[in-house]
């Protein structure tokens, strides 16, 4: 096994798009750790599709390299069938399936002949890891969105590739299936040390299942590192941005709340402010409530400024209340 610095690598890549000169990949160094989930996470047109694919040999860099385990990553130009041998991508679009075979099929049908029990046991493996053997016998048109997401995947780890690449894979999954998924995912990768890299433009999916983030702005790797440490200290506010629905506050409205910033721009996250029904100054009135079951979202408002806070106290607050906004932790940027 290569040493985590040389498993798979970005090394000055560049990949612009004709006629758009915001559009692609400038100058990205990245280093893929093995055994890992790395999220690639950015506004729309930010490149992470782009990247992505670099990666995985469908698209040549027009400058710099990527390198597996040591080797230049062969783009189209160079290889009859793109994409890397030692890796598989997954996206949210199902077309590969055939609709009208049983799961089982569709998995065993990537396996060789040449030693039929490895063949059923591996499709059977990939199967109990996904949580679909009751599925085995069913022809996948009958499948759920999420149930073909699953086929999909399974269809990718049945090879056994050192590196899976999923692109906005749940997108097309209801809730209720993208949770058990992304567990799914992440007790495959505890049990084989599968290298998963991700795209994706939801918050919650990526903070609960990568170990490692990378931010990209503009086709520019803008910060990497632990999803907990991006969450809780991003150094950009366009991090912050992407993380959570944060209140952006300009320096003169912050001190309607004490807050005597240094620098333009204040960032309260929804869980770092409290509403109370006593305090010092009992100015913000109750504007909007959103009951989210086990807390409530409400939004206050003082004059033009308004801020969306968490409510764990659920029913404590009507439409006419007012408050004091008590803040416990705020970033400044």
């Amino acid at each position: 096994m290569a040493n985590s610095s040389s498993f798979l690598q970005a090394k000055a890549v560049s990949k612009i798009f004709p006629g758009n000169q915001q559009a692609g990949i400038k100058k990205a160094y990245l280093n893929i750790q093995p055994g890992k989930i790395t999220a690639i996470i950015g506004q729309s047109g930010s490149g992470k599709s782009t990247l992505l694919r670099l990666l995985f040999g469908l698209l040549t860099p027009d400058s710099g390299e990527v390198q597996f385990k040591g080797e230049r990553v062969w783009g189209p130009e160079e290889k009859l069938i793109p994409g890397h041998d030692a890796m598989k991508m997954v996206t949210q679009h199902t077309d590969d399936l055939n609709l009208y075979a049983k799961v089982w099929d569709n998995i065993a049908v990537l396996l060789p002949n040449t030693d039929i029990k490895a063949k059923q046991e591996k499709t059977e493996r990939v199967l109990k890891q996904l949580n679909m053997l009751h599925l085995a016998q069913q022809k996948v048109f009958s499948l759920s969105g999420g149930e073909k997401q699953r086929v999909a995947i399974a269809r990718a780890l049945v090879t056994q590739p050192d590196v899976l690449l999923l692109d906005e894979p749940f997108n097309q999954v209801d809730t209720t299936f993208r949770d058990g998924l992304q567990q799914d995912i992440r007790h495959i990768v505890r049990e084989t040390s599968l290298t998963v890299i991700i795209v994706s433009h939801d918050p919650a999916e990526v903070l609960s299942m990568a170990d490692e983030l990378v931010v990209l702005k503009d086709g520019e790797i803008l910060e990497a590192g632990l999803p907990k440490v991006l969450y809780q200290t991003p150094q950009n506010l366009y991090t912050a941005r992407l993380l959570t629905n944060c209140n952006v506050l300009l320096r003169e409205e912050a001190r309607v709340l004490g807050i005597k910033a240094k620098k333009d721009q204040v960032v309260i996250y929804p869980e770092w402010a409290e509403a109370m029904s006593s305090g010092k100054r009992i100015d913000w009135a109750v504007k909007e409530i959103r009951f989210k079951g086990a807390y409530e979202e409400i939004s206050v408002e003082y004059g033009p400024i308004e801020l969306h806070l968490i409510n764990r106290e659920v029913g404590k607050f009507d439409n006419y209340s007012h408050v004091h906004v008590e803040v416990h932790q705020f970033l400044e940027f």
